[in-house]
């Protein structure tokens, strides 16, 4: 299935998936910035896109727990999916996934979702600050 990404900077990204891929997968393995903070788990809208039409009416509509997380999306539009919901298929052929211009980033910084890229190796959170960084005392003459 080919479909066009086009990422927060307005560049276009076509990319080709298997039927039954998630296009929050997709976009992480063609290193698109989509967060997908939840690990794909339908607990947070970090993956928000905006699916274009007429490829929109042709996919099921959203469930009620992906509608409810889409409230908390910024600038939730009548085409916005979570990208971890949508399934590809030939209904989205030539479709345009755009990716917001701003999401909620519930991560910290470094921090690498688990995608089938880096399951095997990528750390699940990141290091912990020392919770006692030492001390620099100017030296007392």
């Amino acid at each position: 299935v080919n479909v066009v990404f086009v990422d927060r900077e307005g560049r276009r990204v076509p990319v080709r998936g298997r039927a039954g891929d998630n296009v929050l997968q997709l976009a992480q393995k063609h290193g698109l910035e989509l967060e997908g903070a939840c690990e794909a788990s339908l607990a947070c809208s970090t993956c928000h896109v905006y699916i274009s039409e007429p490829h929109l009416s042709r996919i099921p509509a959203p469930d009620e727990r992906e509608e409810d997380l889409l409230d908390q999306a910024p600038q939730l539009q009548e085409n916005s999916r979570l990208g971890c919901q949508v399934l590809l298929s030939p209904a989205l052929e030539g479709a345009q996934i755009v990716l917001p211009k701003i999401t909620r980033n519930f991560y910290v910084d470094g921090h690498v979702p688990q995608t089938p890229l880096t399951a095997g190796g990528a750390p699940k959170n990141p290091p912990n600050p020392p919770q006692n960084p030492p001390q620099i005392h100017p030296q007392i003459p």
